[in-house]
């Protein structure tokens, strides 16, 4: 909630100083020295659409959790999660409600907009609108049969609780990590071992830790997404990612991150 309010209050305040230039000499210098800075910003989400829309949708989502009431919140989510019981009976509602929630209610909110506004927009940029959004629907309605999958085996062979059955499984982690995979396979050099490293230890370390089955989950998102970003890329290269004015931070659109032409390679 913190994150949206201090978002909200700088683009007022920016937008008052915009108002303001007009007749303050300071005031224009200031907006003159902050627009290479908003321009880019427009470019990078306009290129992006899918990515930011949903960041849109989740964090609205997110604002009425933390602004609802706490047990009404509980039974909406719960009766919209992907849990054995909500599947059985109207997977494709479920499948599709799950995905507009964060979980544990909204924790985390930060988090996942920083990844979707940088790393799942860089992919983006490179896959196109429409096979982002294949690779996400692929991790997060693959990974969710998957882990129901696991859940129903653990709980037939006396692993796991019958309660597991009508358990919370909502959030946008699932669309994230098929994202993440998907820009990584698609860096360069140290970038690509950062990558690696950082999803190995973001995915691989809480299955070790604390081995739930929503852990699990996202390494089946993962997986999911990763082969969903391989067969996108056989049937066509990755795009040209937009051109950017980036020579006020130093970089180019050759750089290894921001690169124009990156391999799946």
């Amino acid at each position: 909630m913190i994150f949206c309010l201090v978002f909200v209050l700088v683009t007022v305040v920016w937008y008052l100083l915009r108002g303001v230039s007009r007749w303050s000499p300071r005031a224009r210098r200031a907006v003159q020295a902050g627009s290479p800075y908003t321009r880019f910003l427009h470019q990078w989400v306009l290129s992006a659409p899918a990515t930011f829309t949903y960041v849109v949708v989740f964090t609205s989502s997110t604002i009425l959790q933390r602004t609802g009431p706490p047990d009404l919140i509980d039974v909406l989510t719960t009766f919209q999660s992907t849990n054995l019981a909500r599947l059985s009976d109207n997977p494709l509602v479920v499948l599709a409600d799950s995905a507009l929630w964060v979980s544990d209610r909204g924790a985390f909110l930060a988090f996942y907009v920083i990844v979707y506004a940088t790393v799942v927009a860089w992919a983006e940029q490179r896959y196109g609108t429409p096979r982002i959004i294949v690779i996400g629907l692929c991790g997060h309605v693959f990974g969710s049969l998957l882990t129901a999958f696991v859940e129903y085996h653990a709980i037939t062979n006396g692993l796991a609780p019958a309660r597991l059955a009508v358990s919370t499984d909502v959030g946008v982690s699932y669309i994230m990590v098929a994202g993440v995979v998907a820009a990584v396979i698609l860096m360069r050099g140290r970038w690509r071992a950062v990558g690696v490293i950082t999803l190995t230890l973001g995915v691989g370390a809480p299955i070790v830790i604390s081995r739930s089955v929503w852990d699990l989950g996202h390494l089946l998102a993962t997986i999911c997404g990763l082969v969903a970003a391989l067969i996108c890329l056989r049937v066509a290269p990755p795009r040209t990612p937009p051109a950017f004015d980036l020579g006020k931070w130093g970089m180019s659109p050759s750089s290894p991150v921001l690169g124009g032409n990156d391999g799946a390679g």
